[in-house]
């Protein structure tokens, strides 16, 4: 009788495995202390292979980020209903935002952690993702002012403002939540729209914050 033959793993399969064991190297270990040879045999497979598949460390470390901040974008876009109310919308981006990272700490970790601390390329892939959640963040924003009927004219460099701050909010809060025992996905959406919303509640209803006189005087 001759030998069984196994089954080939089709390469996508296998990539995605490589992926895998790469981005949990990294987001544990770092991307200077992790090695070809640990991702290799966390994946089951030979460390030439790995460079076949997909080149250099470099390479590898970037389409890591790359897979990471889609799969993170694609989460809270997909978590936002948008026949819902707009604080709903918020409260639900939110909620995926937090859910997914604390689903994928590793994949978070090099997003949050790795990628922006070794410079280019690395940070430039990072900060295209930010923008896209920042873009997105921004219109729920207006179209809360528009569902308010208040001020549906939000000067757009606010309303960018606004975002900038609650994205830069979401991603301190993860990176506590994720280090910090016991606090949920959940909690952790609450906490922030307890501290965004009602200040954007405020803002609709014709209730900025101002500066008190005295300190604009001595400016």
């Amino acid at each position: 009788m001759g030998a069984v033959k196994t089954k080939r793993m089709p390469r996508a399969v296998r990539e995605q495995q490589m992926l895998d064991a790469a981005v949990r190297t990294f987001g544990q270990r770092g991307y200077m202390a992790a090695s070809m040879d640990e991702i290799a045999e966390l994946a089951g497979v030979s460390k030439p292979l790995v460079y076949l598949y997909l080149n250099s460390k470099e390479d590898l470390f970037t389409t890591c980020i790359r897979r990471e901040a889609k799969a993170l974008t694609e989460a809270v876009r997909a978590g936002v209903r948008p026949e819902l109310p707009a604080d709903r919308q918020l409260w639900e981006g939110l909620r995926a935002f937090f859910t997914h990272t604390a689903q994928n700490p590793d994949g978070w970790s090099v997003l949050h952690l790795q990628a922006r601390t070794h410079g280019e390329p690395f940070a430039a892939e990072v900060a295209a993702m930010r923008e896209e959640l920042v873009a997105f963040v921004t219109q729920l924003i207006v179209v809360a002012a528009r569902e308010a009927h208040r001020d549906p004219d939000l000067a757009e460099g606010e309303v960018a403002g606004l975002a900038e701050a609650l994205v830069g909010a979401a991603e301190s809060l993860a990176a506590w939540a994720n280090a910090t025992p016991g606090v949920t996905a959940r909690q952790a959406a609450a906490t922030l729209m307890n501290f965004s919303w009602a200040g954007l509640g405020n803002l609709m209803d014709g209730r900025p914050w101002s500066a008190p006189q005295e300190a604009e005087q001595s400016r």
